[in-house]
This record gives C-alpha cells, structure tokens and sequence, in this order.
C-alpha cells in the first residue's frame, strides 16, 4: 500500500453538506483504507461493523442531507476505544472473557452520531485501560504508526494508530493516566482530554470511575474544538457529568518543570524538542520554573495509593471468579488495590485534598503549565522485558492531571530521528477547554514544525547519526571504515562551543581527542547515517583512549560521537585555536 493522506473532520462535513462529495463515498474510501493497512497493523482493531451496515448508514445521511439537514459532522467515520459502548458491537476492554453486548451506546457515541458521525470499529487498547504503552492485550499490539518497533503508546493504542495511519479522521480514546495523551505524542497527534465530567461517560468500562474521561484524536486543533463542541454537554443519566462551562486563558506566565526535574530517561532528543517548544512558547508568554513535586506526589497516590483499588472495583467480580483471564501484567497491578484498607483511602482523599489546594494555588500566578508529554519512548521488545517500570517512565508528566481536575491538550513539539513523535502538553484549568485549544492553535502555528515523517509500512530501518572529527572525516585515512559499512553522509556541522580539540601524541595515523570542556570552542565536525548494526560494529572497533559518546552540536541537538577519555590528552597538543582537525592537517602537510 501507499501512504495514506491523514484527513480534516471539518473537511469531510462541509464537502458532504454542500453536495461536493457524499457519505456514500467517503465511507466507501473509508474502507478502502482500513482494508490496506489491514496488511500492516490487523491489531489496530478488536471489531469493525460489517461493511453492508456502514454503508447503508452513509446512504441514510445522504438522505437526512437531502432532505435540507445540516449536519455539523456529516458523513464523518470514526473509531472508538473498545471501552466505550457502541450499539450493534460487543465492548471488550481487551478481555475476551468479559465482553459483552450493550443495549445502548454511550452517550458521547449518541452525540455523534446525531451529529451525522458513523463509527466503524472499536479499537484495541491495553487491557482494561491500564497502561500508557499498548501493549497489553490478547488481541495484539498495536505499534507506532512511525516505526514499527516502537510503542504507539496507550491505553487508547488503537485509537492513535487509526488516525495517524489515516483510516479515520478522528477517534475516541479514553484518559485516567494519560492514554488520551501518550499516544498523540508519539503518533504526532493532537490529543484532547476534556475537564472532568464536561463529556460525559455513560456507556464508559469504568477504569477509575472518579477520574476517568472520554478523549478524542485528531490531526489539527480545529477538529477537536470542532468534535468538542458537538460532545460537551451535561448528561443527566451520568453521576459525573456537569453543565458545560467555558472559562478563558491567556498564556501570559507559562509554568514548566524546574530544571533539575526534568527526566528525560537518557532521551537527549526530547530533551533538546522540549527547550525548542519553550523557546517558541517564550517567545509570546513569560517561561517560569516551578517545583513540580507537589504534582509528582499527587500523581502517585494514583499507581501507589489508594486510587489503585478503584481500579480493583472495577475488576473485582473477574478478579474473583476469573483472574487467569486478566493479562499477568495488569492482574498484578490491579491486585494490589485488595491490599488497601479504608484507613489507607481516607488518608489518600484527605491528602489529595491538600495537593489540590496547592495545584489550585498555582493559578493564581500562572496561566497554564507546558510540560513534556512523555520523556522518551520505547521499543516493544525493552517495554515486555519491563513493562511495569518503563510504562512509569510514561506517567511522569501525566498521572496527575485527572485527580488535580484540570483540562489537557497534547500537542505535537518535534520528530525524533526514528520517526516518533516528541510532544508538550498545555494544561490549564478546568472548564477551560475551548480557549486551551485556541491556544495550542496559536502554538503550533508559529511553532514551525516538520510534517509527520512516512508511514512505517514496512518496519523501519533502525538507524544512528554519529558525528566524526578526525581520522573517519572524507579523505580522512580511516574514512574506509565508514563507507564499508554503506554509511550517509547527514552533513558538515560544528559542536556546541563547549569541546576542546587535541591531537594525541603518538598517534597512527594521527587522532585527535575531543573533550567537553566549559572553555571551548565550536569544533568542525561531519555526521553519517549508520544502520543499527553497522553502528554496533563500528564501535567495537574503537581503540582507547577513544570512545563514543554523545556530542553535542551547535543547534543544541545531539547525535553519538567520539569523545575520548581524560588521558587522551596525556602529551597532546591542543588544537582547538584551530577549529578542527582538517586546519591540523593542513598545517602539517609540507608545501613546496
């Protein structure tokens, strides 16, 4: 198959509702997309309605536009996460043994479908909604829609991959944690999560009743605020929801994690896309560090508090009667929460109650937080060898958005060079929906970013930029050893004006050293493109002193490179005066 074009919900509605193309036709394209990339990513689905049921409901839209209907969403198809019921499909929640068959759809489903919407399939999710990786369901893993070795992110795994493939303009996932959010980021999304209760969750497998929303995927801000309108309204029939409320923000002091508590987990790359989100967001509103542990603190009364045994409710009669039949990774953390006393909640909602006044307290100096989605990401295969401690890796900057009761928007900050998206995440006040998102269109309207990259339609090529500074430059005497291993040339740079450069004594042929040093200099470097493997053997190569590391170049970005050891300069001259190695040799080189 060929990549498939991401498409515009509003897009879709204005054609069909001024006659320019119809719901007939774009669910019969629908279709034909689904089918395709059925050969890549199957488990991107656990139901579909059948294809003679989705197409006589577009030919009933057809008729209501007719008919001199205006529909604000006519002829739209959409997933949804297969916790939320869908009339006419069994809802899951990736437990075979615990499906069912509703008598009714959700609410939020109703909505859409009123509006003109028609779903086409549930989507798979790690199971139960528990985990931030998606991969814990018996149905398959779904995988970056990027780069196939990855994690797409979860619990809403299915539901990202579904529209970032293109199979659907937008989908609904749902959020406890963060898996509303997660997966936007990695799949280069916009990820919406409403106020508490502003959509309603009817007809929603609970996960942490108290806490949980119905979210939605999209690929453009105009679409969220589009869906969110149609969506938002008070349910009478749901104990949570509440009347809509639309507050205003103005990003004038944008609060972001104090410098040393910023985990990247190791990622260099989100490291250095988060500093360039905030430049831009600087560049309109003042940046401020706060302490972010009174977060971190509330966010861990989610996994290791009290909060854990809500989940625990909600599982309870399978727990009992069948507990084989609940993944090994989520029956372990779910069965902790039967541990829990009522002494230990207590103690949990009285001090929740005290973060939430602290959180409360941060607006009245700041007008939102901007902070890093997820701080790296991982391959499938690391996330099954740990798939409880990396999955927290996930949460970080997430779990406590739902229990401090504030709206979201994920938004895409970058590309990594493996292709998965790097994203921030605005947070505000609750009922400050519609404004967040006006302000993440702003955003990422100046931000300037790079197009998601191609789809991964084959399993990527895995792949390392490696900056060179002596003797493996071209022309160099050991360049062999690059353009044996078929390696690209990216491009000529310079460091970061933090490195010195040495020319080792003795040394055949002749090497320098490069040392991080805080008085240096910009230093010349080059830097290719080597697969994975071909990386691996090349380093086994390196000869101390030498040694790869991680340099960094003048953009701020970061690539492998060599670096050398302290006494690499044992006798060494030092060269950095010169600005490179190319300038050494030259001077060495008889003339004449």
């Amino acid at each position: 198959m060929t990549a498939l074009d991401r498409q515009s919900v509003a897009a879709i509605a204005e054609a069909v509702n001024n006659g320019r193309t119809s719901a007939l036709a774009t669910m019969q394209d629908t279709l034909a997309r689904i089918a395709a990339y059925d050969a890549i990513q199957p488990q991107v689905w656990i139901s579909r309605a059948a294809p003679e049921a989705l197409l006589a409901a577009a030919r009933a839209i057809d008729a209501r536009i007719a008919a001199g209907e205006h529909l604000p969403l006519a002829g739209v198809p959409y997933a949804a996460k297969d916790n939320i019921d869908v009339a006419g499909l069994k809802t899951t929640a990736a437990c075979p043994a615990f499906a069912y068959r509703p008598d009714a759809s959700a609410g939020v489903i109703e909505r859409l479908e009123a509006a003109g919407a028609i779903c086409v399939g549930k989507t798979n999710l790690d199971q139960f909604a528990t985990g931030l990786n998606g991969s814990r369901s018996p149905y398959g893993i779904p995988r970056n829609a990027y780069n196939l070795a990855y994690v797409s992110g979860g619990s809403s795994s299915g539901s990202a991959v579904a529209v970032a493939a293109g199979l659907v303009p937008f989908a609904l996932g749902t959020d406890t944690a963060g898996s509303g959010r997660v997966p936007a980021a990695f799949n280069h999304l916009i990820g919406f999560k409403p106020s508490k209760g502003r959509w309603s969750t009817r007809g929603l497998v609970p996960a942490c009743r108290t806490l949980d929303c119905i979210t939605v995927f999209t690929d453009g801000i105009a679409d969220a605020r589009l869906l969110d309108d149609v969506i938002a309204a008070f349910d009478p029939a749901d104990p949570y929801s509440k009347e809509r409320a639309d507050s205003p923000v103005t990003p004038r002091r944008i609060g972001v994690p104090r410098l040393d508590q910023r985990l990247f987990f190791g990622d260099a790359e989100s490291e250095y896309l988060y500093d360039r989100a905030l430049d831009t967001l600087g560049a309109t509103a003042e940046i401020v560090e706060i302490d972010i542990e009174p977060l971190l603190e509330a966010a861990r009364l989610l996994y290791e508090g009290p909060w854990v045994a809500e989940r625990t409710a909600a599982l309870d009669d399978l727990l009992t009667r069948n507990p084989e039949a609940i993944d090994p990774t989520v029956r372990e953390i779910v069965e902790a929460g039967r541990d829990m006393r009522a002494v230990d909640l207590w103690k949990g909602i009285y001090r929740l109650a005290e973060l939430k006044r602290h959180a409360d307290a941060i607006w009245a100096n700041l007008d939102m937080l901007a902070f890093p989605t997820a701080g790296t990401t991982y391959r499938v295969i690391e996330m099954l060898a740990a798939p409880i401690a990396l999955n927290s890796a996930f949460g970080r900057y997430t779990n406590f958005v739902n229990l401090l009761d504030m709206a979201a928007a994920a938004i895409p900050a970058g590309v990594r060079a493996n292709g998965t998206g790097f994203g921030i995440t605005l947070i505000a006040p609750a009922d400050t929906d519609q404004a967040l998102l006006e302000v993440a269109e702003r955003h990422l309207a100046t931000a300037a970013l790079p197009p998601p990259p191609p789809l991964d339609l084959e399993g990527r090529m895995q792949t390392v930029k490696l900056a060179v500074v002596g003797a493996h430059l071209k022309d160099m005497p050991l360049h062999w050893q690059l353009t044996s291993r078929d390696a690209t040339f990216v491009g000529a740079f310079e460091t970061a004006p933090n490195y010195r450069l040495y020319a080792i004594a003795n040394s055949v042929p002749p090497k320098p050293a490069l040392i991080h040093s805080a008085e240096g200099a910009p230093i010349k470097v080059e830097v290719y493109e080597l697969d994975v493997a071909a990386f691996g053997s090349f380093v086994v190569e390196v000869p101390a002193p030498l040694a790869i590391g991680t340099v960094t170049l003048s953009d701020g970005s970061s690539v492998k490179g060599f670096v050398a050891e302290p006494r690499a300069i044992d006798g060494a001259e030092d060269i950095t005066h010169l600005g490179g190695w190319r300038a050494f040799i030259a001077q060495q080189t008889p003339t004449g």
